[in-house]
């Protein structure tokens, strides 16, 4: 699910537009990229309706080689909707998704897992596989179902449980790790599966706030590209070089955290007041929502 090769990720500056949401005007900041690079993603004007229900309108938005990007919103945004697009779960109503300049309709099934991987949120265990299993899981995209492991192939597993912290649990059973250790094994999994794009869905939910800090730690020290669905504000911040902010349906903001996570823009998106400052850990925004007289 992850390529160790791609580069780092690129800072760009945003630029501010404005469009219709709704009944308000939000800033929108538009990701602008050397010329002459091609995009690993690009959203050309994509819209989404399933069961007569507009779910995403005009998507406009592409990443590059290397960025962590996240994606935001409240329930009922887009958020997994546009992931399931990525994934061909969904096709779009109209408009054009590009993986690498090319369509994403292009791609067969097979062929778009070995380019596209994700990891989110653990409904559960996968059987009574060991690590080792479920790591090796990754090379299948790549490999014919009658092809057995080489000593490459082990090699790289070693290589990806090391990466994740876990080289000691091997023949350990997936089943029985705990919630942290779970998700670890499955970026590592990602590792050996070496895709162009990693998806993250959510996948911090459900755990303590140890391995929620080290699960993005280690996707982000991973170098590769990333989109990650994230519920927590606080973590896109700290974790996220570029975020995308979706409300119903629609982008209405893109740019670094501290472009994208104001007060007045995330107070109308949430609906909650919402209070900006600096956090000491990282020097980046940190949200605070809530009422006065909850105090």
């Amino acid at each position: 699910m992850v390529c160790a090769t791609h580069s780092a990720g690129l800072h760009c500056a945003g630029i501010l537009q404005l469009f219709y949401c709704l009944s308000w005007f939000l800033p929108a900041y538009q990701w602008s990229f050397a010329v002459g690079q091609t995009p690993v993603v690009e959203f050309l004007q994509v819209q989404l309706h399933i069961d007569q229900q507009q779910i995403l309108t005009g998507l406009n938005f592409a990443i590059q080689t290397g960025q962590f990007v996240g994606l935001l919103g409240p329930n009922g945004a887009g958020k997994t909707s546009l992931l399931r697009l990525l994934q061909k779960e969904y096709q779009p109503s109209s408009g054009q998704i590009k993986l690498q300049n090319h369509p994403l309709q292009s791609f067969g099934q097979s062929e778009l897992a070995a380019k596209v991987a994700l990891v989110s949120q653990i409904s559960g265990p996968l059987f009574d596989l060991t690590v080792a299993d479920v790591v090796l899981m990754g090379l299948i995209p790549h490999k014919a179902l009658w092809h057995t492991n080489t000593k490459q192939d082990m090699q790289q597993l070693r290589q990806s449980l090391e990466l994740v912290g876990l080289a000691h649990k091997e023949a350990y059973s997936f089943a029985h790790l705990s919630g942290g250790e779970q998700q670890r094994v499955l970026l590592a999994r990602a590792v050996m599966q070496s895709p162009l794009l990693l998806l993250l869905d959510e996948p911090t939910n459900h755990l303590d706030l140890y391995y929620q800090h080290q699960v993005l730690r280690i996707a982000k020290a991973l170098k590769i590209t990333v989109l990650a669905s994230i519920h927590d504000l606080n973590l896109a911040s700290r974790y996220c070089d570029r975020v995308l902010l979706l409300n119903q349906g629609q982008l209405v903001a893109d740019g670094t955290p501290q472009q994208v996570m104001t007060e007045d823009l995330l107070t109308r998106v949430f609906r909650i007041p919402c209070l900006i400052d600096l956090n000491p850990f990282g020097a980046c925004p940190r949200v605070s929502f809530g009422y006065k007289d909850d105090l």
